[in-house]
């Protein structure tokens, strides 16, 4: 291996930039900061707080001599000790960005960790008429890297395979597919348990969710695992079941990939290159590689830029004027108290692992807070501080935007709101519920079911120019129990259902 170049700086990596792909060289010298403050500032799940410490310690394991570490309150008293020059690619969030920025002879460079750049995205919103699509950019982004093209044409012919990928559950407790990739922890993480258990008896730190065993990859061998395990076993099964839900399966065929690659462990354009891999040489079908990268170079890379493009005020969009703030119950993660199976399971899931996969984020979670209406700013912070992979970027335009419509309708065309018939449909969650999805007044009454009525009850002036909402409003107007039903619901305030 060659030395690194004479002129290379020293590399301050932030705790979602830990990859090869976020340095130079392989043996250009690096800084890792450890700031307390950072933990202090939020009140993450207590595994997030794990994973993130845990990556970060790891990383400066693996580097041994050729990093700095820095224990520090924040990250201005960590440079201050830091006496030679420094760059950084540019930060997560913008106030990271606006912190480094304002550092005297701290080179900032490009952001690294997305498909596509930041300037490439600008350059296409510029070309577009008629506002943005997400399935525009996804469409461009293969075009111009070449990903699942026949020539000129998309592989199969088509483009979107969403309608192969929307199959309920099988009539099974779990689907039949090997295990994900889960690690096995080490003394790294027996001391960061340790420390956390210290600050948090000490007060210094407060946590949400329960502590559990690690499931999720922290240095770059453990990521390649898990993708390996995932494309090689689980790749060929994720697409037709990409939207179900089970309640004794929460992996399902996820790849469980999301919090490697925000932790920068990953490139992303490993894991598309290894999925298209598997389609070509016959072992995934197209339908399951084209929702994966689809989820990838469309999806995770549209709602990065989106956080971007639309500027530190869109976090405080509210075009539905939802300001209930969220209930204690639902934000201490107390799922034994609530009733509702499918919401039980799902709040139970995340206080267990910090995790569930997108479709009960969107469709019982962000379904409920729409259905609520609880305040979105407010809620994007929950997501972010309780998912392991939750990160201010991927919240603000999935909860704000997609989620919550709050932001009237830049990032979906309509509210993801449904009753439980949809749940009952893509899950096995009504099994065993006492709630009936077919019922919206009376003891028995879905509370999604009645919950979706009262939605649109409450929004009907502000969906009605919606042409998309048109036949849910009509169906709204002919409601012979409209009043009984909204007096049920604004009852129930924040009880948990």
């Amino acid at each position: 291996m060659t030395s690194p170049p004479t002129d290379l700086r020293r590399r301050w990596l932030f705790a979602d930039q830990l990859g090869p792909h976020f340095l130079d060289h392989p043996d250009q010298p690096v800084l890792l900061v450890e700031s307390r403050a950072v933990f202090r500032r939020r009140r993450f799940h207590r595994q997030k707080a794990h994973l993130v410490l845990s990556a970060l310690r790891h990383r400066a394991a693996e580097l041994g001599d050729q990093a700095v570490v820095v224990r520090a309150d924040t990250y201005a008293e960590a440079l201050a000790q830091v006496g030679e020059p420094l760059d950084v690619c540019a930060p997560t969030s913008r106030a990271a960005l606006g912190f480094v920025e304002r550092q005297p002879g701290l080179e900032v460079l490009p952001h690294r960790g997305f498909v596509t750049a930041r300037p490439e995205f600008e350059r296409w919103v510029t070309a577009q008429r008629g506002g943005l699509l997400m399935e525009n950019f996804y469409r461009t982004a293969r075009r111009v890297h070449g990903v699942l093209m026949d020539g000129d044409d998309p592989a199969g012919g088509r483009w979107n395979l969403d309608h192969e990928n929307r199959e309920p559950p099988p009539r099974t407790t779990t689907l039949d597919v090997p295990e994900p990739w889960l690690p096995e922890e080490d003394e790294i993480d027996v001391e960061v348990r340790r420390d956390l258990d210290r600050w948090e008896a000490d007060g210094d730190v407060t946590f949400v969710g329960r502590d559990g065993p690690r499931r999720f990859a922290v240095t770059r061998d453990e990521a390649v695992a898990a993708l390996d395990r995932f494309v090689d076993h689980r790749l060929p099964t994720f697409g037709r079941y990409e939207d179900a839900m089970l309640a004794a399966d929460p992996w399902m065929s996820h790849s469980m990939l999301s919090a490697a690659m925000n932790l920068g462990l990953l490139d992303p354009r490993e894991a598309v290159e290894r999925a298209e891999e598997a389609y070509r040489s016959g072992e995934a079908p197209l339908a399951s590689v084209e929702g994966y990268v689809r989820q990838i170079m469309g999806w995770r890379d549209y709602v990065w830029h989106v956080y971007w493009h639309t500027g530190p005020t869109y976090k405080e969009s509210n075009a539905l004027e939802a300001r209930t703030p969220l209930p204690t119950w639902f934000r201490e993660l107390d799922a034994d108290a609530v009733e509702a199976r499918c919401l039980r399971e799902v709040l139970g899931q995340v206080r267990d692992t910090a995790w569930v996969h997108h479709i009960p984020r969107l469709m019982v979670l962000g379904n409920w807070a729409l259905q609520r209406g609880y305040d979105p700013a407010e809620l994007t912070d929950w997501f972010h501080e309780c998912f392991v992979d939750g990160y201010e970027w991927v919240m603000q335009p999935n909860v704000v935007g997609m989620s919550q419509h709050a932001d009237g309708g830049f990032m979906a065309t309509k509210p993801y709101a449904s009753g439980g018939a949809y749940i009952k449909r893509m899950s096995d969650y009504c099994g065993g519920c006492r709630y009936r999805p077919d019922v919206r007044v009376g003891e028995n009454a879905c509370p999604f079911s009645a919950g979706y009525w009262w939605f649109l009850d409450r929004n009907r002036e502000r969906l009605a120019p919606n042409r998309r909402m048109a036949q849910p409003l009509a169906g709204l107007g002919r409601l012979r129990d409209r009043e009984a039903l909204v007096e049920q619901e604004e009852l129930r305030g924040a009880t948990p259902p």
